[in-house]
């Protein structure tokens, strides 16, 4: 079973420089997990992470980097650089939710017209680890897409960016990134357990 996991620097993490080109974030805890879990099933792990990728810079890799691999699932990370671009850089062109969406929909016709793959979509995570942030009440806007979207094209959702507000307004003081976007190890193993919980019927 084929799995590639694509998306932004979250995904990437660590992969560049690692023999198995999986990384040291959360690609690495689920492919470690599964392999340990189910040690009779044949797993191969692909991280199509990049740094700085917006939706628009998937689109523009997607036929290499997704299609032309022929997963049998396809996990998507996108959306964290199309909101924080719009805080850190507000004079670059900017991705709305609507072009986003439609977007979105370009990328998932050609996964159901050109594979077989199930299709998991995760929730853009946090922008500050602050739930009351300007980048985390720009995000709902574009997770709300990601619903949409999956409803449309009979994908599972992982809710990352609920797991991770829901463990902000715990308020525990314990940190889950090293700049308020990228993740440490504990961010990291909040994304792997959702992606779990959400997806692990997909890999028995």
């Amino acid at each position: 079973m084929n799995i590639l996991l694509i998306g932004d620097s979250i995904t990437e993490w660590g992969r560049h420089g690692d023999p198995e080109d999986l990384g040291t974030g959360y690609v690495r805890l689920i492919h470690d997990y599964f392999v340990t879990t189910f040690p009779t099933k044949k797993y191969m792990f692909f991280n199509r992470g990049v740094g700085g990728d917006r939706i628009t810079d998937l689109a523009a890799r997607w036929q290499k980097d997704a299609i032309d691999l022929q997963p049998d699932i396809i996990s998507i990370s996108i959306g964290i650089n199309d909101v924080w671009r719009q805080i850190d850089n507000p004079d670059m062109d900017q991705v709305s939710p609507e072009q986003f969406e439609q977007l979105y929909n370009d990328l998932l016709t050609e996964v159901k017209e050109k594979t077989n793959a199930a299709i998991v979509l995760m929730e853009p995570t946090v922008i500050e680890e602050d739930s009351e942030s300007r980048g985390n009440k720009l995000l709902p806007n574009y997770v709300s897409v990601i619903h949409s979207v999956a409803e449309k094209f009979g994908a599972i959702v992982v809710p990352t960016h609920k797991a991770f507000i829901d463990y902000l307004q715990a308020d525990n003081g314990y940190k889950l990134t090293t700049d308020g976007v990228h993740m440490n190890p504990a961010g990291n193993m909040l994304m792997a357990k959702a992606w779990i919980q959400a997806a692990k019927q997909l890999l028995k």
